[in-house]
């Protein structure tokens, strides 16, 4: 595979991590009976930890991305595909 499809597979299954990770541990103000500032989403997140969120998932999508790669390069399941 080349680089640049590398990348982009990278990227795309990096991006649908995140979206699985971002849920895991957020807690609502309303959920935490914090005070809710005026014109603020009362679901918004008390602590959104963005960053270890966003190691956790760079580190997922490398073995997920290593995982799609080690499938599609295994000859066993090439040859179970195309029978």
């Amino acid at each position: 595979m080349q680089i640049g499809s590398l990348i982009a597979v990278y990227f795309v299954v990096w991006w649908l991590t995140f979206v699985a990770v971002l849920p895991i541990g957020s807690h609502s103000h309303h959920e935490k009976g914090a005070e809710i500032v005026a014109g603020s989403d009362p679901g918004a997140p008390v602590q959104p930890r963005l960053i270890a969120k966003g190691l956790i998932t760079t580190a997922l999508a490398a073995v997920f991305t290593a995982l799609l790669l080690w499938g599609i390069s295994n000859e066993t399941l090439q040859a179970y595909w195309n029978r």
